[in-house]
């Protein structure tokens, strides 16, 4: 699914009192303050749906698949999602 069509379902649920453009602000309102809080608390939870946390990845020692030659891989910072038990199983 894109944000398209995430923007048209919400806006189609919402029914025609609500319109498009205000539906489009508070999906990417959402996403903003989603993202704002993964940044600050380092984790979102959504229950019933899933958790975003931030996890760090240690530096690692790589290879050059071409060369085979070994590449020094630096430490980084990753987001990772983990389903909530119900929605998991809903899915599966």
């Amino acid at each position: 699914m894109t944000k398209a069509e995430l923007i048209e379902r919400v806006a189609k649920d919402a029914g025609p009192a609500v319109s498009k453009k205000m539906v489009t602000l508070v999906v990417e309102s959402t996403f903003e303050h989603l993202h704002k809080a993964i940044r600050k608390d380092k984790r979102f939870t959504y229950p019933g749906f899933g958790t975003w946390a931030i996890r760090k990845r240690k530096a690692r020692v790589g290879r050059n698949p071409k060369t085979g030659e070994a590449v020094a891989i630096a430490p980084t910072r990753a987001v990772t999602f983990k389903a909530a038990p119900n929605f998991k199983a809903s899915v599966q």
